[in-house]
């Protein structure tokens, strides 16, 4: 019988078998998933075992620039084990395919996983991955940013990975402050630029909390709501970027240090990728 492309698929992405033993597989098994499974379970593919249960929360974390540093990526290669992250040939994928995807300009980790790699897609690479090492392997997360100045910073061994659009064009004093503004991200984790861009779900849910805990504490019904504004505040000042406390000068925001290394300059976006943290 024939086999299809769309057979072959799903028994690669049921066991991380290589694409010439799926196919075999299923020719001896005349289409047969589980005979296929089976097959190549005699055959020593253990790859369907050894995955079944296990998470892919190791990995490393690339991010990079194009050229004009206009444009970031950063992709999250996932795999379970630390071994199998800090190996040489495992970085250098996840390297080339950051570097496929910027290339393309690719906006999804569907993007990513279709774009050629070599003489096969980005998604066949990491399942030959998958097949030679028996762990399983993903591009578990993906960004992408734009601006007039992107810079980007990988972190404690490439464990994260942060992209800074800025809104000014790329200059030494712009690249020195964006990568110190990386690295305050890559430490405080903010949730967003500034105070727009927190919903009004997250700033509810703050109150909430605040107003519960004065009354338990016994504060008057009449200053409730005053307190929870307050909470609410200081939540925007301690997890927006421009208003947190500079990291390396606890006596300015980073919006402060932004603008003594260039009048008017501020992040227009940014992206935080960790690893074990999969979108």
């Amino acid at each position: 019988m024939t086999i299809t492309a769309s057979q072959v698929n799903e028994l690669r992405n049921l066991t991380g078998a290589g694409l010439m033993d799926c196919k075999k597989a299923l020719t001896e098994a005349n289409g047969d998933i589980q005979a296929a499974i089976d097959f190549l379970r005699k055959k020593g593919a253990k790859v369907a075992e050894l995955r079944a249960g296990r998470a892919a929360a190791e990995g490393v974390v690339i991010a990079k620039t194009s050229a004009d540093n206009k444009t970031g990526v950063a992709v999250y290669l996932s795999c379970e084990t630390d071994f199998v992250a800090k190996n040489e040939e495992f970085v250098k994928l996840a390297t080339a395919i950051a570097d496929a995807a910027l290339a393309a300009g690719s906006k999804t980790v569907e993007e990513v996983l279709n774009l050629s790699l070599g003489s096969a897609t980005v998604k066949d690479a990491v399942q030959e991955k998958v097949s030679a090492i028996g762990e399983l392997i993903n591009v578990s997360a993906y960004e992408c940013v734009t601006g007039e100045a992107v810079v980007a910073y990988n972190h404690m061994g490439n464990k994260i990975g942060v992209l800074v659009a800025l809104n000014k064009p790329l200059s030494d004093a712009v690249a020195a402050v964006g990568k110190d503004v990386a690295m305050q991200i890559a430490a405080m984790n903010p949730i967003a630029v500034d105070a727009a861009g927190v919903s009004a779900e997250v700033l509810e849910r703050e109150k909430s909390v605040a107003r519960e805990k004065a009354a338990a504490a016994g504060k008057p019904e009449n200053i409730l709501d005053k307190i929870a504004e307050g909470a609410a505040n200081t939540y925007i000042k301690e997890n927006t970027l421009l208003t947190q406390a500079f990291v390396k000068d606890g006596s300015k925001t980073v919006a402060q240090v932004l603008g003594s290394a260039e009048s008017g300059l501020t992040v227009t976006t940014f992206k935080r990728v960790e690893r074990g943290a999969a979108k």
